[in-house]
């Protein structure tokens, strides 16, 4: 599956400007920009469930807006080289925050939830097509020796905002328009670092290649984990308020549970992270998914404790699962060629998008014949499965020598892979 265009006039052009780094200001626009997104973001995904829930919508509803999301979100990974390549990133960002205002256009126009899943998904397409606009951006602007801590910050940032957005839902008013209105304000003020940046834009892309038989080739445990952990992310992070809702759960403790739980993401995967890098990977992998099943039983057999155990419970849980991706990530490129680093890249992430488009369909199915909780079991059976394959690899697969091995960056699967998805560098293109 492949995405080809030809060479743009720009790329000599490109080519030629001056070398000199970029200011820290002008590379903080894009960071900022996405920063201002995730707030809004975070906001809507603990809205929907608990407005349905108040309407008095069946909870597969907000189940099937996940999956209506990830359709989305498959279509962006398609489409985005050939949108850069007729307008420029800087373009191509702006019409992108423009499909998210009209995504939370339509959830605020009423509850309507036939128009809810076209408005989700068409922010899967935009939100996806949207990272990798502005990590390409980013890659392309800065040097190997800041890379690391540039993509840090972009990844804390943007999982702070999720929190701060969740936060935000507990202090407005789900019976009217105000949530998706403030969701509108920000992505709105979202534009503004990007309409003002004087970064320079990277050349339009020549093309994007999806090549899951390779990726496999190349890395089975890396491809698996994105499998596993695109149905872990969407059913931990997106059915979570939905059964919370279902519980009970207030409002302001569905904004509390759906603030914490990024926290994970900060608190594991550093330490799983350094430990990855001092041994085999897969050990560290094995860890994760088997945690995951733990948090999962835990979160199952203490469906009923106080919102604090929850919090806990919810906290380990998906802060474990999205350290699947990161590992992964890290696990596939220490087996991978330079010349094979952008189509794994992308096969990856198309692998990662498949999953969490069907995981979640199965999800809603369950849903809708065995209650809210069938999410936690489908989780636990992934997780499970995911760790006796990465098992049965150590038993067949000698480990990378530890001198050829890259560092761990962390990443969560709410930021699809810091790669040149469908923008390869002129390195790349003569490789």
């Amino acid at each position: 599956m492949s995405v080809v265009v030809s060479e743009p006039a720009s790329r000599k052009a490109h080519s030629e400007r001056p070398a000199a780094p970029p200011p820290l200001v002008a590379i903080a626009s894009v960071i900022a920009s996405m920063a201002l997104v995730a707030v809004g973001n975070g906001l809507m995904f603990a809205y929907i469930p608990v407005r349905l829930g108040a309407e008095g919508f069946a909870p597969t509803w907000a189940g099937g807006m996940l999956t209506g999301l990830s359709a989305g979100g498959i279509a962006g990974c398609l489409l985005t080289g050939v949108i850069v390549r007729r307008i420029g990133h800087a373009r191509a960002y702006m019409v992108l925050s423009a499909l998210i205002v009209l995504s939370n256009v339509g959830v605020a126009a009423g509850t309507h939830p036939i128009l809810w899943i076209v408005a989700r998904a068409l922010y899967g397409f935009a939100i996806s097509a949207m990272f990798i606009v502005a990590q390409s951006w980013l890659n392309d602007a800065i040097d190997n020796s800041i890379r690391g801590r540039v993509m840090a910050i972009f990844y804390v940032s943007y999982v702070v905002g999720l929190g701060i957005g969740s936060a935000l839902m507990g202090l407005l008013d789900i019976g009217s328009a105000q949530v998706p209105l403030v969701g509108i304000s920000f992505t709105a003020l979202s534009m503004l670092p990007i309409g003002l940046t004087r970064l320079a834009q990277p050349p339009a892309p020549e093309s994007a290649s999806v090549a899951l038989g390779r990726a496999w080739q190349i890395s089975p445990v890396g491809v698996a984990g994105m499998l596993a952990v695109g149905g872990l992310s969407m059913m931990i992070a997106g059915f979570s308020p939905i059964h919370a809702t279902a519980k009970g759960f207030t409002q302001q403790e569905v904004a509390m549970l759906m603030f914490c739980m990024p926290l994970g993401t900060l608190l594991l995967q550093i330490p799983f992270g350094w430990i990855s890098d001092r041994t085999d990977r897969r050990y560290v992998l094995i860890t994760a998914s088997l945690l995951v099943a733990v948090a999962g039983i835990a979160a199952a057999r203490y469906d009923a404790a106080s919102l604090s155990v929850i919090l806990v419970i919810y906290v380990v849980w998906s802060g474990a699962s999205e350290s699947i991706y990161s590992l992964s990530s890290a696990h596939a490129n220490d087996r991978a060629s330079k010349d094979d680093l952008v189509a794994l890249s992308s096969s990856m992430l198309f692998a990662w998008s498949i999953s969490g488009f069907i995981i979640p369909g199965l999800g809603t199915a369950l849903t809708a014949a065995y209650g809210t909780q069938s999410f936690i079991y489908v989780a636990i059976v992934i997780a499970v499965v995911y760790a006796l394959f990465v098992l049965w690899r150590v038993a067949q697969a000698r480990p990378v020598p530890q001198a050829e091995t890259g560092s761990f960056a962390p990443m969560t699967p709410q930021a699809p892979l810091p790669v040149d998805l469908a923008f390869p560098s002129e390195d790349d293109q003569r490789r």
